[in-house]
């Protein structure tokens, strides 16, 4: 007997996919108590920017008098005890004969507007004098964050432009991503922006009425989220935009009314970049202690543009986590490079000029970028620049690489899909036990058993097994139903009339049909 259900029944049965923000929320959590206070990159300096983010608090942030660029903050914010120093042999942060809660003076501190002042005045909301509650949830909100906004975009996105969504995350959060949307460091906004507001604005143009509202004011938040967060944010920002224009762009008139918001886009993120004093690297370099020995001139081109490509896989577990000092396993690096180059050389299938023209200016970015900086700083790969850094490069390569134009889909098969769905929740789980057992039991210990050996872990009855189980099967829990939902929604589009041409999609639909699949 065949099902009386209409198609319109059918869509408001409960979906899996409805499961995978609750499922990476988690993930993402476990990420958070992972590591101890001040273990992502710089916290001494992010802490202490956060806690003046505000201004002048009394407790929190003080001024020193006659030395305009210190500040005077408590210990623990300003010292950042268990950061980089830490070994898992230290039972306790030494402190100096200091309460936690005296104060100190620093001078390492946002306070020349080196960096956008908008995520440390967003951030400086949570500060209190309870610092481990304060910056835990600080790192929960920068969870929630991405959540979120990843979340309403999906929902605003059509099916197609969902999977992209979907498989772009999944290849690239591991476990660089991962690492740093849980921490306390800006990158977590960088990060957020790159991989929302390119594909926003693809959305913003192909849709109508108040989905295409909608995805602009999110293209514009990630924007300012990105560039209020780091300078080079709101490089890639623009660079989000013009392969934005370049899928999309239509001789209409409907089209240039619409282009409105991405040039203001770009205003907004150009004065983010010219009122932040980290600006100054395109012009002076970067001046930390590096040299680049007899590399000089066209030899020093020549050699960061052959080693260049090893910053693109240290966003997938071949550099160091932390201050640089926390190895990922190499089965997180293989897995994590192996599914990385399987998904975005099967997203190529589908392909146009305009889409191979993005990904020539994305790979142009990937390797001038991090190239030029280099140059001016008279540095080489490995020094100066970080995976980190270009990361949200890497976002954006992957996603366009993985969006569907023409008439050939992305197709992956269900075993290729359980394939990558295996490989990237192992890649994952490993990333997350080694991460742990580096501050839990220290360097050069080797124990599946977190609970053993146990220096440090945070006060609560949650043992670190717990932590890192329940870690491990959220996020292969959410990986699972996110990319094994993709290709009924895709189908579901095609079959409701939603025609795929040669540049961009146009949309068949009658207005009932569009509203039962949305």
């Amino acid at each position: 007997m065949q099902s009386t259900e209409t198609p319109l029944k059918r869509t408001r049965r409960f979906r899996p996919i409805l499961l995978v923000p609750v499922f990476t929320l988690i993930a993402l959590l476990c990420w958070v108590f992972a590591s101890p206070i001040a273990s992502s990159p710089d916290d001494d300096y992010h802490l202490a920017s956060i806690w003046c983010g505000l201004g002048e608090r009394p407790g929190l942030c003080e001024s020193v008098p006659g030395h305009p660029n210190e500040r005077t903050v408590p210990w623990a914010v300003g010292q950042t005890p268990c950061s980089r120093h830490f070994v898992g042999s230290v039972e306790t942060c030494p402190v100096d004969g200091l309460a936690p809660d005296s104060m100190v003076t620093i001078s390492h501190v946002n306070s020349t507007g080196s960096y956008p002042p908008l995520y440390y005045a967003t951030m400086g909301l949570f500060a209190s004098t309870n610092f481990t509650f304060s910056i835990l949830l600080m790192r929960a909100i920068n969870v929630i964050l991405f959540v979120g906004i990843t979340s309403l975009l999906y929902f605003l996105l059509s099916p197609s432009r969902r999977r992209t969504l979907a498989w772009t995350w999944s290849i690239v959060i591991v476990p660089l991503g991962a690492f740093l949307i849980a921490s306390n460091n800006p990158s977590a906004w960088a990060l957020i922006s790159a991989g929302s507001l390119w594909l926003a604005l693809v959305g913003y143009f192909e849709q109508k009425g108040w989905r295409s509202i909608a995805l602009g004011v999110l293209a514009l938040v990630a924007a300012v989220m990105g560039a209020g967060a780091r300078a080079d944010a709101a490089i890639y920002a623009v660079i989000g935009v013009v392969i934005a224009l370049v899928m999309t762009m239509a001789r209409t008139r409907a089209f240039w009314l619409k282009a409105i918001l991405p040039l203001g886009i770009v205003i907004v993120a150009g004065l983010f970049y010219l009122l932040s004093n980290q600006s100054g690297v395109a012009s002076n370099g970067l001046t930390g202690m590096h040299t680049a020995g007899a590399v000089n001139g066209a030899g020093l081109i020549w050699y960061n543009l052959l080693w260049t490509p090893s910053l693109w896989a240290g966003v997938l577990g071949t550099w160091r986590l932390g201050w640089l000092d926390t190895w990922v396993p190499a089965i997180t690096s293989t897995i994590g490079i192996l599914a990385f180059g399987a998904a975005t050389f099967t997203g190529i299938a589908s392909w146009s000029a305009r889409k191979l023209t993005a990904l020539v200016i994305g790979l142009v970015a990937l390797f001038a970028i991090p190239g030029y900086i280099l140059y001016k700083s008279h540095a080489i790969v490995t020094q100066e620049v970080q995976p980190r850094y270009i990361m949200p490069l890497v976002i954006i390569f992957a996603g366009v690489a993985l969006l569907q134009v023409g008439a050939r889909l992305v197709v992956f098969t269900r075993l290729q899909t359980l394939v990558i769905v295996i490989g990237v929740s192992v890649a994952q789980s490993a990333a997350l036990h080694d991460t742990m057992q580096r501050y839990i039991s220290g360097f050069y210990v080797y124990d599946w058993n977190l609970n053993h050996l146990e220096h440090w872990w945070w006060n609560t009855p949650v043992p670190p097994m717990a932590v890192w189980i329940v870690g491990s099967l959220a996020f292969a829990a959410a990986v699972y139903f996110a990319l094994t939902s993709q290709p009924r929604e895709v189908e579901a589009e095609a079959q409701a009339g939603f025609i795929v041409l040669d540049e961009v999609d146009v949309d068949r639909r009658s207005p009932a049909t569009a509203r039962a699949i949305a």
